[in-house]
């Protein structure tokens, strides 16, 4: 039995948990109630102290700290409640009904009763268990989100001669910190023939400092008794090590942005189903997964690039719940959205085109970098629209819309792809 029923319970007070809130309040929902398992809200933002955040919805660069704080005051301004150190064990639902299970060192075990629950749990970065690195098993190998909480927040410095692993974006942003902080970044080494980040984070953290990156390079091995001494980095070719064009690097620490999950832990065990392209929920246009009633949002879903679109994605999740909440019910025909080629995956998985008013977002990522092509739709052999690209590469997310008139040229599914041949397509 619950101990309480809410209209919406969100999973998370990071930026999408806030978004979601907010909209959901503004949308009509009466009770809306955030479970935040850390001691204060905003999640990961609180250790971004670089700035370049709110650029989209604040039309301003602020830090991330600045803007999850802005969200929380947005939040605070609304009817919702808050409730942090706060962990949810569970998300069941039960026909027509949903409960969240939690427990706190305050309030002890409680269950929620909800007219809709909204996903919103972040993401956890992969570990060098997961990329099995040989070698010892020194200290002084972080992840770099680690890395970036001990300094940013706990006033420790981890290290003095740094190699990073990986070039996502924290790696990038860890390698500019490290240095401002004193420390000597030696290199950053990639794995795949590109970059995985944002190429002004490679502009503003690499090249303004000077620091190396070793494009198709990994570790090969890490050595050292109490703490790290060298690595051994190794060119690559196919997958494996090209022999004799190895090479050593003194270092004490090694940090590791070598990619981002998705936690969906919560999702599993509630047996949602889950886009293997994404490792996050399989969802509609309105972000509300396949399991009635429980939506998911932001890096839950799957990873972005910009909080801004987390932003705008959970707002339409937030407000999406609380219609659902009030009893709207959609249904009609179903549009699958398949990733064709040049595609990792798609968001949202399916469409529901009575649901759509306008038209609908379609966000994805190219599988490597290119220049000059074109994004094509499909529905069977039929060619629906067309989009020309300049540039796009795997660490930044594209956006296409698609009208709602369009929609209805749809048959059972709508193939997205990349052709690099432009002027064949139009």
């Amino acid at each position: 039995m619950a101990d309480k029923y809410y209209d919406v319970v969100i999973v998370g007070g990071g930026p999408a948990g806030l978004a979601a809130a907010v909209a959901a309040c503004e949308k009509g929902a009466e009770k809306v109630l955030v479970i935040e398992r850390d001691k204060v809200v905003g999640g990961i933002l609180n250790q971004c102290i670089h700035n370049g955040f709110g650029l989209h919805y604040f039309k301003e660069e602020l830090t991330g700290p600045e803007y999850a704080g802005r969200f929380a005051k947005m939040v605070a301004e609304t009817r919702a409640e808050v409730v942090t150190g706060t962990m949810v064990l569970d998300v069941t639902a039960a026909g027509m009904k949903r409960y969240v299970s939690c427990i706190s060192s305050e309030n002890g075990y409680c269950v929620y009763e909800a007219g809709a629950v909204v996903l919103c749990m972040g993401c956890r970065e992969r570990t060098r268990g997961a990329i099995s690195i040989p070698g010892d098993r020194p200290a002084g190998v972080l992840t770099a989100g680690t890395a970036q909480r001990y300094v940013n927040m706990e006033g420790y410095m981890v290290g003095k001669r740094v190699v990073i692993l990986g070039s996502g974006d924290i790696g990038l942003i860890m390698a500019r910190r490290m240095t401002l902080e004193g420390a000597k970044v030696l290199a950053c080494i990639e794995l795949s023939p590109w970059c995985n980040g944002l190429n002004r984070n490679v502009v503003q953290c690499l090249n303004d400092y000077g620091i190396p990156l070793y494009l198709s390079h990994t570790i090969t091995g890490i050595y050292g008794s109490d703490r790290v001494e060298k690595v051994v980095v190794s060119k690559m070719d196919g997958g494996k090590p090209v022999p004799g064009m190895e090479f050593e690097i003194e270092c004490d620490t090694v940090l590791l942005s070598v990619g981002l999950i998705p936690e969906n832990e919560l999702t599993r065990n509630a047996g949602i189903q889950i886009n293997p392209r994404t490792n996050g929920a399989v969802v509609f246009e309105n972000m509300m997964t396949m399991t009635d009633g429980v939506f998911a949002c932001g890096n839950v879903l799957h990873v972005h690039d910009l909080v801004d679109f987390v932003t705008a994605e959970s707002m339409k999740a937030g407000a999406a719940a609380a219609e659902y909440a009030k009893g709207k019910r959609v249904g009609g025909n179903i549009v699958d959205v398949v990733s064709g080629d040049g595609v990792n995956y798609t968001v949202p998985s399916k469409i529901r085109p009575e649901n759509v008013e306008k038209g609908v977002d379609i966000f994805f990522r190219t599988n490597h970098p290119r220049k000059k092509s074109v994004i094509t739709v499909k529905s069977g052999d039929n060619q629906i629209a067309a989009f020309k690209r300049d540039y796009m590469a795997p660490g930044e997310m594209e956006k296409i819309t698609i009208p709602k008139v369009l929609l209805a040229k749809c048959s059972g599914s709508m193939t997205v792809s990349v052709d690099d041949a432009v002027e064949e397509v139009f």
